[in-house]
């Protein structure tokens, strides 16, 4: 697999409070894990950006130590694996908030994905999204836990409508701002030449799923399309934080 990560703090805001990394872990030349994680922080005083660093290092670091063990990959547990990894970074960000007032009430959205062979692991908490691109057709693999979310399932407003909603940033779920968290978990299997996007909703809240698929199929260089949806991110908005991850399967 070969992937390309990049972040950009856009046009509007004095810092960025979106974070995103990567690690392959590599058994043998045969045996390999990909961990992707990106993340979106929230919460005053610019701690935002706390909580997404968190998460995003938590959560590859729990994984790396424990999806194999003695050099045999544990795909039975991996469900399991996601659950510990998701309540423990959970718990290290809310005990940091209470840590001082100035970091009361931050939090982050996480998504993660899992690559081993041809299986993929998505585990979500927040609005930040992942995708898969297969047949040059978008798929959204993701549910945002969100309120506008929730009025477009319930087919109350529409997707574009939702772009611009007074409460478009209100998040039901995130990592960080209780004692407990739900994490949604989804499995894939994987063809070659499939692509997975994962974003923050500095690209998906102000860029068309359409338009998204578009800049995908206009190009196969992996640095030149995170490039292209960032651009366009911030030709269109510009107002928030813009991370992009996309992975391509071999």
């Amino acid at each position: 697999m070969i992937f390309s990560l990049a972040s950009d703090i856009g046009k509007v805001r004095k810092n960025n409070e979106d974070f995103v990394d990567a690690k392959i872990i590599c058994k043998d030349d045969e045996t390999k894990i990909g961990i992707f994680a990106l993340a979106d922080g929230m919460g005053g005083h610019n701690k935002g950006e706390v909580a997404s660093v968190m998460a995003v290092n938590g959560i590859i670091e729990f994984l790396s130590e424990n999806l194999s063990q003695s050099g045999n990959i544990k795909i039975d547990y991996f469900d399991d694996i996601i659950k510990q990894a998701y309540n423990q970074v959970n718990y290290s960000i809310h005990e940091k908030s209470k840590e001082d007032e100035s970091f009361n009430g931050m939090g982050t959205t996480l998504v993660t994905v899992i690559i081993y062979n041809d299986d993929m692991y998505v585990a979500n908490v927040g609005d930040s999204r992942c995708y898969i691109f297969r047949d040059e057709k978008l798929k959204r693999i993701t549910i945002d836990h969100s309120v506008v979310e929730d009025l477009v399932r319930m087919n109350i407003i529409s997707e574009e409508e939702a772009m611009t909603h007074p409460i478009r940033n209100h998040i039901t779920r995130a990592m960080g701002t209780d004692e407990m968290v739900i994490v949604d978990i989804f499995r894939k299997k994987l063809k070659p030449n499939d692509k997975i996007l994962m974003a923050t909703d500095g690209l998906t809240g102000y860029v068309l799923d359409e338009k998204i698929q578009e800049i995908l199929t206009s190009n196969n260089d992996l640095d030149a399309t995170t490039k292209d949806l960032i651009e366009f991110a911030n030709e269109v908005s510009g107002k928030d934080n813009t991370s992009v991850i996309l992975i391509e399967q071999s």
